[in-house]
């Protein structure tokens, strides 16, 4: 069965569809999405057959840690466990496409999370048709990046065409502005750490003055 289509206005989001689409993920939708990073997958963080379903369509297995999105940094201490250093580091950077791995804590379920580390993957994203999701949600959303296989594709009709009959929801925009994958920050030790750099990592650099590896 084909998935829903929603075209919704990317700078002013139609709230009669928002509230729709947030009804359907809490009952268990995959939805298919646009944010600031580029495609994604998501469903309700506490949904685990939801989750198991995004997995399955990205191949990826139970040990593949996913990533979830907040509307603030309220939301991010809630699941993460934050120290002052990284308080103000992330606050620096949000929103924007900085994925930043730290403690998960209990609020967080065992098959949204590493299993070997307990860390989680918390973006706060710069994109204002996933931040009126998140805001009507009242809580986080998994976001994982949408692919065929496992290439990203940006031909968005291509990508919409191979996975529609796997989701639930497909959340479409008369414009798009992506600005590539997210930088990846491992903010669980005491020196953070860039594990993968991506878009604005220019600004990581600045703002926390650590190097870009090699």
């Amino acid at each position: 069965m084909a998935a829903q289509i929603f075209d919704i206005h990317s700078e002013t989001p139609q709230q009669f569809r928002i509230t729709k689409i947030a009804h359907d993920i809490r009952e268990g939708a995959v939805i298919l999405y646009p944010t600031d990073t580029g495609w994604a997958l998501g469903c309700n963080l506490s949904n685990k057959q939801a989750i198991k379903r995004v997995r399955d369509i990205r191949n990826i297995s139970e040990k593949h840690p996913l990533t979830f999105l907040c509307e603030s940094l309220t939301n991010i201490s809630e699941f993460a466990k934050v120290s002052n250093s990284v308080y103000r580091a992330v606050r620096r950077l949000i929103p924007g496409p900085y994925t930043f791995i730290l403690p998960a804590t209990r609020n967080v379920p065992r098959f949204a999370q590493d299993p070997k580390r307990k860390t989680t993957g918390i973006r706060v994203p710069d994109a204002t048709i996933a931040m009126a999701l998140l805001r009507e949600l009242g809580h986080p959303l998994i976001s994982i990046s949408a692919k065929i296989g496992d290439e990203a594709v940006d031909d968005h009709d291509m990508l919409i065409g191979s996975l529609e009959s796997r989701v639930d929801i497909v959340v479409t925009s008369r414009s798009y502005s992506f600005q590539g994958e997210s930088t990846v920050i491992d903010m669980t030790g005491d020196e953070f750490e860039i594990m993968r750099a991506g878009a604005g990592v220019e600004t990581v650099v600045e703002q926390l003055g650590i190097a870009v590896p090699a």
